[in-house]
């Protein structure tokens, strides 16, 4: 909905209504549309007659305040600077959309509109096993104010397995060094980075997830950007 239309490319927010989406997962898709387009997200749904949303925002930009100032659009509404949940008549979608593309584009400042990954800890791919990922899980559940970690591996080189997914993504397959073996990853939209991971040393930012395949469960790596080394 948004790759194909240029004006909602071109917007400082992102408002997207489909009344046959799930109620249970538009907070999820809101997070996932930040990580693509990195601005203040609300994705709506019809729900008993009513349009209701959930909302995600950028690091700095207060949401909830945004939000605030369309409430003549709005039922009810309530959350905080980061997240928020609101609903609307079916009637007052539009006019909510833009009334808040006016607000975000009048308060959104430039810095907040550069992605920047926060990262936990830098650790060896080596350290990653069963019962790192099982002390990880124990700080669930996560969500605003408890995302899950993000880490940084330093110096890595392609097992020469890596591979171009539909010219979008790469499928990682890394060497650890010390076990020697290697340990996979998805990199979701990186395939433009590509040649980075098949002639040079590189290092990556990622998250660490269960992968079940044919009844044979991994850990794989969420890979959310890489770069090449300094060293």
């Amino acid at each position: 909905m948004i790759g194909t239309d240029e004006a909602m490319i071109k917007r400082k927010s992102t408002v997207l209504y489909d009344e046959n989406w799930h109620k249970g997962v538009i907070g999820i898709v809101a997070s996932r549309l930040i990580e693509n387009y990195y601005r203040p997200t609300i994705v709506l749904t019809l729900s008993d007659g009513k349009v209701t949303g959930s909302g995600r925002s950028v690091k700095g930009f207060d949401l909830y305040e945004a939000i605030y100032e369309c409430r003549e659009h709005l039922i009810q509404f309530g959350g905080h600077k980061f997240a928020a949940g609101l609903t609307m008549m079916p009637e007052k979608v539009q006019d909510f959309s833009d009334a808040f593309e006016k607000i975000v584009a009048e308060r959104i400042t430039p810095e907040q509109q550069i992605p920047e990954i926060e990262i936990d800890a830098e650790i060896s791919l080596d350290e990653i096993n069963p019962k790192f990922y099982s002390i990880i899980q124990q700080m669930a559940p996560f969500g605003p104010g408890n995302m899950k970690p993000v880490f940084l591996s330093k110096h890595l080189r392609d097992s020469k397995w890596s591979k171009l997914l539909k010219e979008e993504h790469i499928k990682f397959s890394i060497k650890r060094v010390q076990k020697g073996d290697t340990i996979d990853g998805i990199g979701f939209g990186l395939g433009y980075k590509y040649n980075m991971v098949k002639d040079d040393f590189f290092d990556i930012c990622y998250q660490i997830e269960e992968n079940e395949w044919n009844d044979k469960v991994s850990l794989q790596m969420m890979v959310k950007d890489v770069r090449i080394s300094d060293v």
